[in-house]
């Protein structure tokens, strides 16, 4: 088999055979490549990427007990879809397309706002500090059949770039359905139950997900993560839906 070296923008080099090459080329012969806006070829342009900006949200206890989120001390959010439009059609591919490579895209978004929350007190560096990260986990049969958990693909990368620890210690027992389409009441009464706590909980809890719009799987794993020893959860998401 003759292998072909060739480079890549970041200045790494990468090995593909031509079997593998001529099955990617005719891969995006048969089914092209579309990005966020329609455009052939790749799955983000450089245009696109330019408006994937963080416009922090940020909500502390009591503003999301008056939500309803009864355990989540804390949340941030990259962006809403209102200041950043494009943000709901790429968290759509990432999951639904089953697109991984756009995780970096959607993590970006996430470490701006960190970044822009961290600025503002010494507190708030102080706390992510002390904390572990701990993605929100699929059943093992929505993650079979999308190929991957989208939050631990995003955990990964906050992990990498904040060097806060990503330790793998929640578990969801039972499937609980696709939550999109479900009113709060629904949501709630899905994850009853849904979530069980492996190994040693942290003091402090950095929940990792894709997207908040009623925030009742993040609550109901910080429920869950409190039951088991947690004293602080906070959610770190892409959006607030």
């Amino acid at each position: 088999m003759y292998l072909r070296v060739y480079a890549r923008p970041a200045d790494s080099l990468a090995i593909t055979s031509y079997p593998q090459e001529m099955l990617s080329w005719l891969l995006d012969a048969v089914f092209p490549k579309a990005s966020l806006t329609g455009g052939e070829g790749e799955w983000i342009t450089m245009e696109e990427r330019a408006q994937l900006r963080s416009f922090p949200v940020v909500e502390t206890a009591e503003l999301l007990r008056a939500h309803g989120i009864h355990h989540l001390d804390r949340l941030t959010a990259g962006s809403d879809y209102r200041r950043c439009p494009l943000l709901k059609d790429a968290i759509w591919t990432f999951k639904f397309r089953r697109i991984p490579a756009l995780g970096g895209e959607l993590a970006k978004v996430m470490l701006e706002a960190h970044c822009e929350e961290t600025k503002e007190t010494k507190e708030s560096k102080e706390r992510s500090v002390s904390c572990a990260l701990v993605s929100i986990p699929l059943h093992w049969t929505r993650r079979f059949w999308r190929g991957f958990n989208q939050s631990d693909i995003l955990a990964r990368i906050v992990s990498g770039h904040t060097h806060i620890p990503l330790e793998p210690i929640l578990r969801r027992i039972r499937p609980t359905g696709f939550q999109s389409h479900r009113a709060r009441k629904e949501r709630l009464m899905a994850l009853e139950g849904a979530f069980r706590v492996v190994g040693p909980v942290p003091e402090r809890v950095i929940l990792i997900d894709d997207v908040a719009t009623t925030g009742a799987t993040l609550d109901a794993s910080a429920k869950t993560l409190k039951e088991a020893g947690a004293k602080w959860v906070e959610g770190w998401v892409v959006a607030r839906g």
